[in-house]
């Protein structure tokens, strides 16, 4: 069924929304349990290390040449051995996981409370071993290539939120130390592994300092970790762990993932999402979207010390409306936030994908999206700085819940998923982009509007429903006619009637 925007529907929850952090508590940290289960209305400013570790070849586990159901059954099992073995690691070092998101963890270290330069010499000691650990294993029955790890390691406060909806609720981390750290982690422009860490907490720590500008390509050396993992404290056993990772091996083979196919709509996915494990697995071909609040981390630092509650009501209100949108208003489904980026999925069709309609539908759902933000950026008032980055690719994805139970992550995985991260970091917080395969699946009227370099300024819902209906795109003009249906009997009879997403279409 055709989705569609307008902005009566989007203001009536905006304005819910707000009331939901009217009143927003702010407190400091005093416990490791604080970071956990926080209400949506209270956050906490933590003083912490924080540790991201990336698996920078991902996307040659899920296959080189062809992405096949067996491939992406090789490469959750891997991801789910490697989230529970690294759950192992962060237990033994009293660290907090905030995220496990698909290949790539975020994980904190707030003990001991007084001493900082401990704090990340434990976090690069988690680093080290999980290195180790990735070096050492191996499956003799189904090979994939060596992962290739790179972890980034920064310090000081951030504020500690816990966001989403009930049943799924996540905590995360907001401020410098955690988007530098994922930054680092990244490593964007160079494939480089080891372990980086930024030149304040290698000062901190008593590690050799390096130049702000060189902290993204000089690794620790071997001498640095040996001296951080003695200061440390910690005494991590790899080969106990390596056992348990072989173990597992055994009592997890290959064939305990199985897929079947979601129907669509994908909405109705997400709220048994929480339930489902590797036995239980899902796998479709849709849209992968990954919309990012651009400008958010220089927001949070100018209010993090004046106003952190303004912070938490923004991110909250944002966050909330971008999932109302995917959900309710297109009927796809979030798959997680990351940190102030929501990663979400739609699929047209029934018993297979109706690829070209997806991809209307998504165009249609990115302006939805933008259109929302502009509306709550005008209600909450102030915060101008702030834009929102689209990207969007098609292909399939693995979908399942990974790692220890009782402290699964959610995981949604493919090709797609990777390039849609890919052609949202290549928008300004004004534009939308979209992947080549999502281009040539796409109507005409999809790659007019976003001509051959795959990206749009601008693009609201009303230029994006109105420049595909107006080229005969039949998605588009089925959400003008859905929109209509429900519109007054005046707007009805008007022969001029432009389908505008107001909140109360007028007269001519």
């Amino acid at each position: 069924m055709a989705g569609n925007w307008n902005s009566k529907r989007a203001g009536d929850r905006i304005d819910q929304a707000l009331k939901d952090v009217e009143k927003v508590e702010v407190k400091t940290l005093v416990s490791k349990s604080d970071v956990l289960n926080l209400p949506t209305n209270v956050a906490y400013k933590v003083d912490a290390a924080h540790i991201y570790i990336d698996l920078l070849n991902i996307y040659d586990m899920l296959g080189k040449d062809s992405e096949t159901e067996q491939k992406h059954r090789r490469a959750l099992r891997f991801l789910n051995l490697h989230q529970r073995a690294v759950q192992v690691i962060l237990e033994d070092a009293d660290a907090v996981k905030v995220d496990f998101h698909n290949q790539r963890l975020h994980a904190v270290v707030v003990l001991p409370l007084d001493d900082e330069a401990k704090r990340i010499n434990k976090a690069v000691t988690i680093g080290d071993s999980v290195i180790k650990l990735l070096k050492s294993v191996s499956d003799p029955d189904d090979p994939l290539p060596a992962a290739k790890v790179r972890v980034g390691i920064d310090s000081g406060m951030a504020l500690a939120v816990n966001n989403g909806r009930r049943g799924s609720r996540e905590p995360l981390f907001l401020g410098n130390p955690a988007n530098i750290a994922a930054k680092l982690a990244a490593g964007t422009g160079t494939a480089r592994t080891g372990i980086f860490v930024t030149s304040g907490a290698r000062k901190t720590a008593g590690l050799d300092v390096v130049e702000v500008e060189d902290q993204a390509t000089t690794p620790l050396s071997k001498t640095e970790i040996e001296a951080a993992v003695a200061a440390s404290g910690l005494d991590i056993d790899i080969d106990d762990v390596l056992e348990t990772w072989n173990d597992q091996l055994a009592d997890h083979p290959l064939k305990s993932f199985k897929f079947t196919r979601p129907t669509p709509p994908l909405s109705d996915f997400e709220a048994i999402f929480s339930e489902i494990g590797p036995a239980s697995s899902r796998r479709i071909e849709g849209v992968t979207f990954y919309a990012d609040i651009d400008g958010f981390t220089k927001f949070v630092a100018t209010h993090l010390d004046d106003e952190p509650e303004k912070v938490v009501r923004t991110l909250h209100v944002l966050r909330k409306e971008l999932h109302s949108v995917l959900n309710i208003d297109f009927d796809g489904m979030k798959v997680r936030f990351i940190g102030d980026c929501i990663h979400g999925q739609l699929a047209e069709g029934a018993a297979s994908t109706d690829r070209e309609a997806t991809v209307s539908t998504a165009v249609l759902a990115a302006g939805g999206m933008r259109s929302s933000f502009d509306l709550a950026k005008e209600k909450i008032g102030e915060i101008d700085e702030l834009g929102l980055a689209i990207g969007f690719d098609l292909g399939y994805a693995a979908m399942s819940r990974l790692g220890i139970k009782g402290k699964r992550s959610r995981c949604s995985l493919g090709r797609a998923t990777i390039q849609a991260e890919d052609e949202q970091k290549r928008c300004s917080g004004t534009e939308t982009a979209l992947g080549s395969d999502a281009y040539s699946a796409g109507s005409k009227a999809v790659q007019d509007l976003f001509g051959k370099k795959r990206k749009k300024a601008d693009l609201d819902y009303a230029a994006a429903v109105t420049a595909l209906s107006d080229q005969g795109d039949s998605t588009a003009k089925a959400a003008v006619a859905r929109a209509m249906v429900t519109a007054p009997a005046y707007v009805k009879a008007a022969s001029d009637y432009d389908a505008r997403p107001y909140s109360t279409p007028m007269r001519g």
